[in-house]
């Protein structure tokens, strides 16, 4: 390697010392290269001052030699010469594979791009780096945006590749190079973004690199909205090829070694024996000792415990019996014949095997085999072929594990060391199948099952659903630590699922939606810390029971009824696929497609009963594979039918929501797509990971089904803007479907058990989200296309005065105006109308004023005659009285 370059030629200041005679006192070096790629070979002293005379400078190599892998630049000479033994050369490269620390070169920046929610620059992330973990180099699980940098400058065109697991997409992995003006080398995508691999499982980045200076970085940063941590990426073994000539070889590091000169690599030396730094070959352990592989140092062995062994079925024999054996996990370590140990314990007594499984058939020596085509058994009889009128039903059903089936490995891996490699990560124990010892606690112990593909049976053909076939399993976890079960798809390196801790027994139900060949895998994991010493290996996970329906080239454990030609054909009675949205009339066994406005049940089409009605205001698609809403529904109030157009509505909407902080201040954006109704059904709605996209585009046409997009009425994506933590696109992940299923609309607040009765307000005050617990969601949709549809009882109507023999009639709104779309206003309309005449109208006035005259004569005449009449009457009474008077007054004279 090239080091620190004093001027040339050297200053000599002070006093001459000495002459140099030995090349022991100095050492070359070349010069920089000039324009024209060459250079010149100086000799330096060691110490300045302290000799001279020198060796004269000649010219050196070009700029652009290098020796092969194995040598080094012998610079007195100016020839390659190979590696001494217990040492190794790249020759143009430089590898980095201990990481007991971070080797000088690299740094670990933890960045923070974003400012907190007030603006604020966040410490949060000082502590977060890249961790050394003996064999391999650890990223940060925290959602701190952690970078590795390395800086190299290459004399000629090289490369980086690098050894990397990546098993969890909620932490975005990239790898991308700068110049040294701090400029973004030109990358495509899949260079960029890394692919996610299996758990336990590495792969291999390679990138070109230009000649110069180049600055590698390697970035991480986590996402952990959900709370769960993340897994971490793991970095190993990366080498640099282009870099300047190799002046020396490098010993091998201790616990491996190369035996032969002229090595491009060393070796780590086997089990049960050690090797110093520099070794060329390994130095056994004492027989109390162990080690095992790439150990720098032997161990005493402990006595032997009950951690140490394991119990495993035996193979049925010839007379249809087994046994329970018990073996010493391997490699052994511990020292049987000492004071406080343990011996293996005593093979079991002999028992009946457990019958055969679902779909196969028992011989006379006790080994199952797979029933022939087109007939069946439960396992326990002999194989029988299907009625008329009926199918096999294809799939695995595995609940008897007395050896393991054919199509299921398993196997042992750990990260960090191959103690476990040859070891069987799952044992076969009668009525279930469980994690086995393995060498550490924290190997991943597989269980691996491989279908070829998915066949719906005929009598499912024509349906148009998206289930070609579902996975379901029985598992229960027994753990004292942090133990996880991973149950994933091989092809899309994806975790479909997975459980953390003790989890009592329970069933599991994944269904494919896509038909293509796939490989399930269960790894268990009883601790994600490396440990030398055995502390959980009582920890435990067992599975009862694995069936997988609708499996090409499966087996039958039972027959189906299917729909049958007519009898009139010359094939009568062979089995048919009924068109999409059909089902099996029980009576004749022939094709009757579903009433309308019902959808077809996913698991069978026998009987009426397999079309299920759809929910209020909805309707079946075509296929009647699923119901959904064609943007109108009615419904009737006060004695009136209102009916609401939502075809404006049809398209799907976004909604975003945030922003919102993790903890340690990752900013974060909640943006669901809401496909309401239309389309034919089809969940137009779509979320997509963008990171997985990139991670997965070259992976093969078989793997770009699994790409991890969701189709869905609603769906959910967490977004990390641009602007955030650096990245210079926005980043989409944990895409989820909230909803697949169309149940109804309707204004009542239960529909099939579902209650939405609760205060939007209040939701939205207290779950800013929409959501309290996550699985259910509210949302309010506010529109003018919500208001019913317009008729005749939403308007009133106007007669205008007849004016010039014509009257005007005018439709208006009747306010408020609580209708939209539907029925238009009746266009202004007018009708003759007759005026009447001057004559007529004076006629009529004096007719009405000689009405009133005579009523008012009347009135006089009959007040006045009245009046005649009450004074007539007075006068003949004032009469009498006067004649009385007189006559009173005659008698008193």
């Amino acid at each position: 390697m090239l080091r620190d370059k004093p001027p040339w030629p050297p200053k000599q200041d002070g006093p001459q010392v000495s002459l140099c005679r030995f090349s022991t006192d100095y050492y070359y070096e070349y010069t920089e290269c000039d324009s024209v790629g060459s250079r010149w070979r100086v000799a330096i002293p060691h110490n300045l001052g302290t000799c001279s005379a020198l060796p004269t400078p000649t010219r050196g190599t070009d700029c652009s030699f290098s020796c092969a892998a194995g040598e080094f630049l012998e610079m007195s000479a100016q020839q390659c010469t190979p590696c001494a033994a217990g040492s190794y050369s790249l020759g143009s490269g430089v590898r980095f594979d201990q990481w007991d620390t971070i080797p000088a070169g690299f740094t670990s920046l933890a960045t923070y791009m974003d400012p907190g929610p007030s603006g604020e620059e966040s410490q949060a992330c000082n502590s977060s780096s890249w961790t050394p973990q003996g064999v391999y180099l650890e990223s940060s699980r925290d959602e701190c945006t952690v970078s590795l940098v390395y800086a190299v400058h290459l004399e000629k065109q090289g490369s980086v590749s690098f050894s990397y697991q990546y098993p969890d997409n909620n932490i975005f992995f990239e790898f991308y190079v700068q110049n040294e003006q701090c400029q973004e080398m030109a990358q495509t995508d899949d260079q960029k973004w890394i692919k996610l691999t299996t758990n336990g499982e590495w792969d291999t980045h390679t990138v070109n690199l230009k000649s110069g200076t180049n600055i590698l970085y390697w970035r991480t940063t986590g996402i952990l909205v959900g709370g769960k941590m993340v897994k971490p990426v793991l970095l190993r073994n990366i080498q640099i090829e282009g870099v300047a000539y190799t002046s020396e070889c490098f010993p091998c590091r201790p616990g491996w070694f190369s035996s032969a000169p002229g090595s491009s690599s060393c070796q780590p030396c086997p089990r049960n024996t050690s090797s110093n730094k520099g070794a060329a070959s390994c130095t056994p352990c004492p027989d109390t000792q162990y080690s095992h592989e790439g150990w720098s140092q032997c161990k005493e062995r402990p006595p032997c415990s009950e951690k140490d062994y394991f119990q495993i079925h035996t193979a049925c024999d010839s007379e249809g019996k087994t046994q329970v054996m018990y073996r010493w996990v391997e490699p052994r370590i511990c020292e049987e014949n000492v004071i406080g140990a343990v011996a293996l314990p005593p093979t079991g007594a002999r028992e009946a095997c457990p019958p055969c499984n679902p779909g196969y058939y028992n011989t006379n020596d006790s080994t199952c085999f797979p029933c022939p085509p087109g007939t069946h058994s439960d396992g326990t009889s002999v194989c029988e072929e299907c009625p008329a009128g009926t199918e096999p039903v294809l799939g695995y059903e595995y609940k008897w594990w007395n050896v393991l089936p054919s199509n299921m490995k398993t196997s042992c891996f750990n990260v960090g060391n191959s103690k476990c490699d040859d070891m069987n990560g799952w044992e076969v124990a009668g009525d279930h199948i469980r994690s086995g010892a393995g060498g550490s606690d924290n190997d991943y112990l597989i269980l691996n099952l491989h279908v070829p593909g998915f066949k719906l049976p005929t009598s499912l053909a024509g349906m148009t659903g998206s289930e070609f076939g579902r996975i379901t399993f029985v598992f229960e976890t027994i753990c004292s630590a942090d133990c996880e079960l991973y149950f994933m798809m091989v092809k899309s390196t994806t975790v479909v699922e997975s459980w953390e801790g003790s989890k009592e027994r329970q069933s599991y139900t994944h269904i494919m939606t896509r038909n293509a060949s796939v490989s399930y895998t269960w790894a268990f994991q009883r601790t994600n810390q490396a440990q030398d010493v055995r502390r959980y290996i009582t920890d435990v996970v067992i599975l009862y029971s694995v069936s997988v329906t609708n499996v090409q080239d499966g087996v039958a454990s039972a027959c189906r009824a299917c729909a049958l030609l007519s009898q009139s054909s010359q094939r009568s009675g062979s089995c048919i696929p009924c068109p999409a949205g059909f089902y099996i009339d029980r009576d004749t066994n022939r094709c009757q497609e579903c009433p309308p406005n019902t959808y077809l049940s996913g698991h069978h089409t026998y009987g009426e009963d397999a079309c299920l009605p759809c929910g209020p205001g909805s309707k079946s698609n075509k296929e009647h594979s699923r119901c959904y809403s064609d943007c109108s529904f009615s419904h009737t109030e006060n004695n009136r039918t209102l009916t609401f157009d939502l075809s404006s509505l049809s398209t799907v909407a976004s909604l975003t929501i945030g922003p919102s902080f993790t903890s340690k201040g990752t900013k974060y954006l909640h943006v669901f797509n809401v496909s309401l109704c239309g389309h034919q059904g089809k969940m137009a709605a779509v979320c997509t990971d963008n990171v997985t996209d990139l991670a997965n585009k070259d992976m093969g046409s078989d793997s770009t089904q699994f790409v991890n997009s969701v189709d869905s009425f609603i769906c959910q994506s967490t977004i990390i803007p641009a602007d955030g933590r650096g990245f210079r696109m926005a980043l989409a992940s944990q895409s989820i479907s909230l909803a697949d299923t169309f149940l109804g609309a309707t204004v009542d607040s239960d529909l099939d058990g579902i209650n939405a009765s609760v205060e939007l307000d209040a939701i939205e005050h207290v779950c800013p989200a929409g959501t309290c617990d996550g699985c259910t969601f509210h949302f309010l949709w506010e529109s003018g296309s919500a208001c019913p549809s317009c008729t005749q009882d939403d308007y009133h109507q106007i007669e205008g005065a007849c004016k010039g023999g014509v009257q005007v009639t005018l439709s208006v709104w009747n306010e408020p105006k609580l209708c939209t779309k539907g029925m238009s206003l009746p266009a202004k309309s007018s009708a003759p109308c007759e005026a009447i005449a001057l004559w007529l109208k004076v006629g009529v006035g004096g007719g009405a004023f000689l009405a009133v005259l005579l009523v008012s004569l009347t009135f006089y005449f009959w007040k006045k005659n009245k009046r005649e009449k009450e004074e007539e009457g007075v006068g003949r009474v004032g009469t009498e009285f006067h004649s009385s008077s007189c006559l009173l007054g005659s008698a008193y004279s």
